[in-house]
């Protein structure tokens, strides 16, 4: 039996990879024709809006974004009036962000876009289709984030 021959587009890893940079490009070109944000700013501002308070770690880890990432938009989003930083009564060692009033009207005029958006995309599948579509992703993080190592490498260290 032959084995089994990588080909890159069937791939499924790279596959998602390349659905996610062509969508999130898509988007960008969105947002910063029409808000002047980036992509690292709306996920900044949808998770504080979302918490109503938030650090700058917390936000790396629910987005994946890396540190530099996060701090950048952070602080382009303080120059522009769009968050503040607070002090962290639970960790000295940081500060909590917050949207000020220009923040909330920006999230109030980004979200709905952003919905629209997801809207025009999933419109060509049935609720039924995106609902299981939703549910494979919440279940492949899992999977990866329980210890699923996609590199094997518990493997080679156990040998």
């Amino acid at each position: 039996m032959a084995d089994k021959m990588l080909r890159l587009d069937d791939f499924l890893p790279y596959r998602l990879s390349f659905t996610t940079a062509l969508l999130s490009d898509s988007i960008a070109q969105i947002y910063e024709a029409m808000f002047d944000i980036t992509i690292p700013e709306w996920r900044v501002i949808a998770w504080v809006a979302e918490k109503g308070s938030i650090t700058q770690q917390q936000i790396c880890v629910l987005t994946r974004m890396d540190k530099v990432t996060v701090s950048r938009a952070a602080i382009a989003l303080t120059d522009r009036g769009l968050l503040v930083r607070r002090p962290n009564v639970e960790d000295r060692r940081s500060h909590l962000l917050a949207l000020t009033a220009a923040g909330e009207r920006l999230h109030a005029a980004i979200a709905p876009k952003a919905l629209e958006l997801e809207s025009r995309i999933f419109s060509h599948f049935s609720a039924a289709e995106v609902d299981a579509f939703r549910k494979m992703l919440r279940r492949i993080d899992r999977i990866v984030l329980e210890g699923g190592d996609p590199a094997g490498r518990q493997g080679r260290e156990n040998a």
